[in-house]
C-alpha cells in the first residue's frame, strides 16, 4: 500500500517544488491520486538574481521558473513564497555559528526542520491545507490505531530519512512523500517525468550546499568570519603548520591540511580536533578518529520518546551506513555507545536512531569518546 493511498479522502496538498525532477514527479503523483494540489517554490536565496552554477543549488530564479513550468504541465496552481529572511536566520546563520564554534552542522537537516516542516507547514495549515508534499525518498506509515511512523524509503540507495529525522508527531501527520515507496532507479524517475511531459526530466540533480553556489565552503566561511591564522598541531602539541581559520576544517578531514612534514610512520594524517578557543587544529593517525561513545543533545522523536535503554541502529551522515548502538536518554541528553567503534564523528552532526526501518528520532552530537586509549 502506498503512502498516498493510505489517505482515505482527497486532501488539500501544498507541494514544495524545488525546480528539480523529484519534487515535480512527487507533485504529479499527488495530483494523479486525486488530491487538490497547489505548487509552491520557496525563494530562499538572498540574491534573487543568482543563477545555478552547473548542478549546484536548488533555490534560484532558474529553479523557480523550472518549478512553474512543471506546475503548468501538471495543471496545478503555483506560487512563489519568499522565506529568504527566515532561511537566513534559521539555516545560514546557524551554519556559520556552528562552524565558528568548531562544530560540523548539516544545513539540509536544519532546513527540513526549520523551513520545510516548520515555517512552510505552519503557513500551509493556516491557509487550510491538509498536508505538505515533498520529493524526499522516505515513507510515512499509518498504523491501525492511526499513529504515524517515519520509515526508510523502499529503495535504500535513495533513502533520505536521515535528513527527516527531526520531524515530530505533528509534522508527520501532515507530511506526504509520494516517492518513498518507489523501488526504481533515478533514470526511471526521469523517464516518468519525461512521460509526463516535465521538462525537468533531464535536469541535473542539485548537490552541495544550496546557499554556497560555487561549493567553496571554506571561502564562504572566510568571507563571513574573516581569516584568522592559527597552528596545526600533532597529538603531542608540536606545531606542524598553520591555517587561516580553524572553522575551515572538519573532523576526519584528510586533504588540504597544508602540512609539509610527513608523519613518522609515513601514513596520512587526519583532523582529530578543532579548538576555536585557541584557534588550533590537531591532526593525527586514522586510528585516533575511532569513537565508541557519544553524547547528543536536543533530541527530537518521530513519535513517543523511548523509555529506558534500547538497542538501535544509528546513522551519522546523510549518505553513511548503519552501525549498532545502545542508547538511553539521561537528564535530557542522549547517551550512545556503539557495539563497534565508528570513525570520523564530529560534534554538530546529527545522529539518527532506527528500529529496523523505522526512524526513532534524532539528536545533535555534542561530544564524543575516543576508542583509542590516551586520545581526548
Amino acid at each position: 500500500m502506498t503512502e498516498i493511498s493510505q489517505r482515505s479522502r482527497p486532501l488539500r496538498v501544498l507541494a514544495a517544488m524545488s525546480g528539480g525532477v523529484d519534487s515535480a514527479v512527487a507533485a504529479a503523483r499527488a495530483a494523479e491520486a486525486g488530491h487538490d494540489v497547489t505548487g509552491v517554490h520557496l525563494a530562499l536565496s538572498a540574491n534573487p538574481q543568482s543563477f545555478r552554477t552547473g548542478a549546484r543549488g536548488c533555490c534560484t530564479i532558474e529553479d523557480s521558473r523550472d518549478a512553474r513550468r512543471a506546475a503548468d504541465v501538471i495543471g496545478i496552481p503555483f506560487y512563489v513564497w519568499d522565506l529568504a529572511e527566515r532561511f537566513r536566520e534559521d539555516v545560514v546563520e546557524d551554519f556559520i555559528a556552528e562552524y565558528e564554534a568548531g562544530r560540523t552542522p548539516n544545513p539540509c537537516l536544519r532546513c527540513n526542520e526549520k523551513i520545510k516542516f516548520a515555517a512552510l507547514l505552519d503557513k500551509a495549515l493556516a491557509l487550510g491545507f491538509d498536508a505538505v508534499c515533498t520529493g524526499h525518498y522516505a515513507q510515512v506509515i499509518v498504523r491501525e490505531d492511526g499513529t504515524r511512523e517515519l520509515h526508510r524509503a523502499s529503495d535504500m540507495a535513495k533513502d533520505q530519512s536521515y535528513v527527516l529525522g527531526v520531524l515530530d508527531d505533528r509534522q508527520l501527520a501532515h507530511a506526504m512523500f509520494p516517492l518513498g515507496d518507489t523501488v526504481t532507479t533515478k533514470d526511471e524517475i526521469r523517464a516518468e517525468a519525461e512521460r509526463r511531459g516535465l521538462a525537468v526530466a533531464k535536469k541535473p540533480d542539485s548537490h552541495d550546499i544550496c546557499f554556497i553556489a560555487d561549493g567553496d565552503t571554506q571561502g564562504f566561511l572566510a568571507h563571513r568570519l574573516g581569516r584568522s591564522e592559527g597552528d596545526i598541531l600533532d597529538e603531542s602539541g608540536n606545531v606542524l603548520g598553520t591555517h587561516e581559520g580553524a572553522y575551515g576544517y572538519t573532523i576526519g578531514q584528510r586533504k588540504g591540511l597544508r602540512i609539509g612534514t610527513p608523519a613518522p610512520d609515513g601514513k596520512p594524517r587526519y583532523v582529530l580536533d578543532i579548538s576555536p578557543v585557541d584557534n588550533t587544529v590537531t591532526v593525527g593517525p586514522a586510528a585516533a578518529l575511532d569513537v565508541d561513545a557519544l553524547t547528543a543533545i536536543r533530541p527530537r522523536w518521530c513519535g513517543a520518546a523511548p523509555t529506558g535503554p534500547g538497542t538501535y541502529t544509528a546513522q551519522l551522515r546523510a549518505h553513511g551506513g548503519e552501525t549498532e548502538a545502545r542508547a538511553e536518554l539521561v537528564d535530557g541528553a542522549l547517551q550512545v555507545r556503539f557495539t563497534e567503534p565508528v570513525r570520523g564523528v564530529a560534534p554538530g552532526q546529527a545522529i539518527v536512531l532506527y528500529d529496523g526501518t523505522r526512524v526513532v528520532g534524532s539528536a545533535t552530537i555534542a561530544s564524543t569518546t575516543r576508542a583509542r586509549a590516551g586520545v581526548a
